[in-house]
């Protein structure tokens, strides 16, 4: 009785919530607290159980890849496609998805989960399968040190029944394996010519790539990279693919989504549908989203620690391209922002950035001063610089760079000039 309730209310509110333009959660906020029990009704039926996806970096669009793999194989797929990765943002995803009754139409979940936050989830729910990506300085103000992360991960590991997917390039995410009880254990990883692309946390604060000893066999290695150009190692085989995902860090997100398909599907998979759907997923919106404005590329690009910043400025050359840049620090964002100190900009130099925007607008500016690169404009004010940045250059493609609230207020404006996908 509970749970019809629940989701009686809880899609009543949602749909005053959407028409007010409230955010996404609050529906399931309100329906946890009539059945706390919600989540684990409604998810324990699906028939190939539950994946989580955490880590610091690369969640939304890795949940994406997972996300479309798997529906190329046939199945029904349930995710939290809005990027809300809190328990309460996963209560008013499954609300959406419902029917009246409180049942999912759906195979599998595939969820994106912050790192925090899926230590309550995991104790409602336990994964049939985990994909845990990195740990990264991220948000200090909310994690504190980055071994408290990794603690984090480590409870997901230790409540997944079937098989755990860890990047083994990142000792504290490979060291997660000795907490693994459940019967399986993969990972994905990269040719050792390509980790100074990808370098850990630890290998950014000593300035220097460290050698890793003894690494575990990996079910997918990124081998070659080139651009959009892929060549997986699966199995011992080589197999190449062109992507439409943009970032060197996409790239590598998606060897991570293959070995988790592989996982989860395990000799049911049918390889080649499996890259068909890799080469054609898109990016997650506002992960390299790109927009056309005037007749021009605009593309938004998350920001949100120095790993994530500084393999975004390494993925996207700045010639040619108008640059905003719009720095917001609530909640979502964390309230730490000391962490653009840890970011090189010298890419930025020759071009300057035309706009720097957002809350911490003038963080973010002196920031860029000390770094010698030119600024044009600073304004806390994120419609006002949107505006000027597109009508000061209207036949040049742009770019920029935003926090995640920042990149939800400049998606609301510019879908007023443009089509933007919708993500409730």
């Amino acid at each position: 009785m509970r749970h019809l309730l629940a989701t009686v209310v809880g899609k009543t509110v949602r749909v005053v919530a959407k028409l007010r333009g409230g955010g996404s959660a609050l529906p399931g906020l309100i329906a946890e607290k009539i059945d706390p029990e919600f989540l684990p009704r409604t998810l324990g039926t699906l028939p190939h159980g539950v994946v989580v996806i955490s880590g610091t970096n690369g969640k939304t669009t890795t949940t994406k890849m997972v996300v479309e793999l798997l529906q190329g194989q046939g199945l029904k797929v349930f995710t939290n496609r809005t990027g809300s990765n809190f328990t309460r943002g996963v209560v008013a995803a499954v609300l959406g998805e419902s029917n009246p009754a409180g049942k999912l139409r759906a195979d599998i979940a595939v969820l994106e989960l912050d790192e925090a936050h899926a230590v309550h989830f995991v104790k409602l729910v336990p994964p049939r399968y985990s994909l845990l990506l990195n740990v990264m300085r991220d948000q200090l103000d909310r994690f504190g040190e980055i071994e408290t992360t990794a603690g984090f991960l480590r409870k997901i590991a230790e409540a997944t029944t079937e098989a755990v997917v860890l990047n083994r390039e990142d000792h504290r995410i490979a060291g997660l394996a000795a907490a693994v009880t459940a019967p399986g254990i993969r990972y994905f990883g990269l040719a050792p010519g390509l980790r100074r692309m990808f370098p850990s946390d630890d290998d950014m604060r000593s300035g220097a790539i460290g050698e890793i000893a003894a690494l575990p066999d990996a079910d997918v290695v990124l081998s070659a990279c080139d651009g959009p150009a892929a060549t997986f190692t699966v199995n011992g085989r080589d197999v190449d693919a062109q992507l439409k995902l943009t970032g060197v860090y996409n790239v590598y997100n998606s060897a991570a989504a293959l070995a988790l398909a592989r996982t989860v599907l395990g000799e049911a998979a049918d390889e080649a549908a499996l890259l068909r759907s890799l080469e054609a997923v898109t990016p997650a919106f506002g992960r390299g989203e790109s927009l056309t404005v005037n007749g021009q590329p605009l593309d938004l690009v998350l920001v949100k620690n120095p790993a994530g910043f500084r393999l975004a400025l390494k993925s996207f050359p700045a010639a040619g391209f108008r640059t905003m840049i719009a720095i917001n620090d609530n909640y979502a964002d964390g309230r730490d922002m000391s962490w653009l100190w840890d970011v090189d900009f010298d890419s930025l130099a020759e071009a300057g950035v035309d706009e720097v925007s957002g809350v911490r607008a003038y963080d973010m500016a002196l920031r860029l001063f000390y770094e010698d690169v030119p600024v044009g404009r600073v304004d806390t004010d994120l419609t006002a610089s949107l505006r000027r940045f597109i009508e000061l250059g209207p036949e040049q493609p742009k770019r920029i760079y935003c926090t995640y609230t920042a990149m939800l207020a400049l998606r609301r404006e510019l879908g007023k000039l443009t089509e933007v996908e919708v993500v409730s």
